[in-house]
C-alpha cells in the first residue's frame, strides 16, 4: 500500500499497541516502536506514520479512539484494550481502508483534469463527522426513528454544530423539503405543514417552498391557505406553472 493509501483511510485503523512493560502501561501510554495485530496497514509501518495515520482519521472523522477501539472516553489510553476486536467499528474500518486503496488504485488509472490525481482522505466523505450522510439522509433517519420532532431538533443541533464547515448544505432549502414531502407522504398534513413552515421560514424568498406549504395545506382542505400560499410562490416566481394552474383549480372550485 502506498503511503498517500495509509493516510487516506475513511476510518480509523485497526492496529494492536502492546506496552513494553505492564506495570508502565498502567501509567503512561507511548506509540509503540512496533505495533502487533496489523491487518491493513503494511506490518513495517513506524510508529511516526502510525501517529500521523491515527491522527488524520481523528481529525477527519471527528472522533476519538474509542470510535473503533476498547476504551472508554476520557480514562488514559494506558487503560485502551487496542488488541481487542469487540468493537464492531474496527471491522467497518478495516474493509473501509480495502476500499480507499482499491479507489487510489483506480484513479492512478485515470488521466487527471488538472496537474495531477485527486488526493482522496477521509475529509473528503466525512468533512468530521464518524458517518458521511447527507442533511436530507440526516433528517430522514431522524424522522425513521424517533419521529418528527427529533428530525427537526437534529437540524437545529446540526446547524449549531457544522454551519460554516462545509459539511452538510445549510444554504438551500432542499433539505427540509425532502423532509416535509416524506411527511406528507405519510398523510401527516400537520407535521407537512410545520416542516414546510419551518423552511418558509428559513427560505422566504424561494418560490419553491412557497408552493410547497401550499400544497401541504391544500391537501389539509385549508384552500383559503392554500391560495395565499400559491400566491407568495407565483408573486416569487411567475413562472411557476404549478402555482399557476393550483390557483385556478382553488379558485374554481375544482381544488382536491
Amino acid at each position: 500500500m502506498s503511503s498517500r493509501a495509509l493516510g487516506a483511510g475513511l476510518l480509523l485503523a485497526v492496529v494492536g499497541l502492546i506496552a513494553s512493560s505492564p506495570s508502565l502501561a498502567q501509567n503512561r501510554w507511548s506509540w509503540p516502536e512496533k505495533a502487533d495485530s496489523l491487518k491493513v496497514l503494511p506490518k513495517g509501518t513506524s510508529k511516526e506514520q502510525l501517529r500521523d495515520t491515527m491522527h488524520g482519521f481523528t481529525r477527519g472523522l471527528g472522533v476519538r479512539c474509542n470510535y473503533c477501539h476498547v476504551g472508554e472516553e476520557g480514562q488514559p489510553l494506558s487503560t485502551y484494550d487496542f488488541v481487542s476486536d469487540k468493537n464492531p467499528n474496527k471491522d467497518r474500518a478495516r474493509e473501509m481502508m480495502r476500499m480507499m486503496h482499491d479507489i487510489h488504485t483506480h484513479l492512478e488509472k485515470i488521466q487527471p483534469s488538472g496537474d495531477q490525481n485527486v488526493a482522496i482522505s477521509c475529509y473528503t466523505c466525512h468533512r468530521g463527522r464518524p458517518r458521511p450522510m447527507t442533511l436530507e439522509q440526516e433528517l430522514t433517519e431522524a424522522y425513521r426513528g424517533k419521529g418528527l420532532d427529533a428530525a427537526l431538533s437534529t437540524y437545529d443541533q446540526l446547524h449549531t454544530d457544522y454551519y460554516g464547515r462545509g459539511a452538510y448544505d445549510f444554504d438551500s432549502e432542499e433539505a427540509l423539503n425532502v423532509l416535509g414531502y416524506t411527511v406528507l407522504g405519510k398523510g401527516d398534513y400537520e407535521g407537512a405543514i410545520k416542516v414546510f413552515t419551518m423552511n418558509a421560514e428559513k427560505f422566504p424568498k424561494s418560490g419553491n417552498v412557497w408552493d410547497s406549504l401550499a400544497e401541504a395545506y391544500m391537501k389539509s382542505g385549508d384552500m383559503k391557505s392554500a391560495e395565499q400560499y400559491y400566491e407568495n410562490s407565483l408573486e416569487l416566481e411567475p413562472r411557476n406553472r404549478n402555482a399557476a394552474e393550483m390557483l385556478k383549480k382553488i379558485r374554481g372550485g375544482g381544488g382536491d
